[in-house]
């Protein structure tokens, strides 16, 4: 009796655990997701300190161009540039968001530039990795790529 009693300890620690699992990850999927608009939001208005305030200081990105700006000063200022040569109204749905760490996320979604310049639209995909910091979730890379038509 005193070893089946000790044996359901760990069961039953487990399901406490794991019960308080799903909140703590909502909140952070709605935490990740909320960053991924606030970037969205700081391009729009072309706000350099709040996009900078948004990234790890070893962030990287790389865009469609192929361009790969490293470190959170080279993003900024490519995103600036990037607003002003590409005016459009910029749009990331966030479709999945999964935590491969539990202080790690990824996030992916279909990128859209409408009303640029040339008058069309030019559709994407990205991926966000984001960590958590003490200051909260930040951006520590982000993938951009145009689709092939393979999804």
């Amino acid at each position: 009796m005193r070893i089946r009693a000790m044996c359901l300890i760990p069961v039953a620690w487990g399901a406490v655990v794991l019960a308080q699992t799903p909140p703590k990850q909502a909140s952070d999927e709605a935490a990740v997701r909320e960053v991924v608009r606030q970037y969205v939001n700081a391009r729009e208005r072309r706000d350099p300190r709040a996009t900078e305030a948004l990234f790890t200081a070893d962030a990287d990105q790389l865009t469609t161009s192929g361009e790969w700006r490293k470190g959170r000063e080279a993003i900024v200022k490519g995103t600036q540039v990037s607003s002003e040569r590409n005016p459009g109204q910029r749009a990331i749905r966030i479709e999945t968001v999964r935590f491969p760490l539990p202080d790690a996320a990824i996030a992916d979604g279909p990128y859209e530039i409408t009303g640029p310049s040339d008058g069309g639209s030019r559709k994407m995909r990205t991926t966000f990795f984001l960590v958590r910091t003490p200051q909260g979730w930040r951006i520590s890379a982000i993938r951009n790529m145009m689709p092939t038509g393979n999804r």
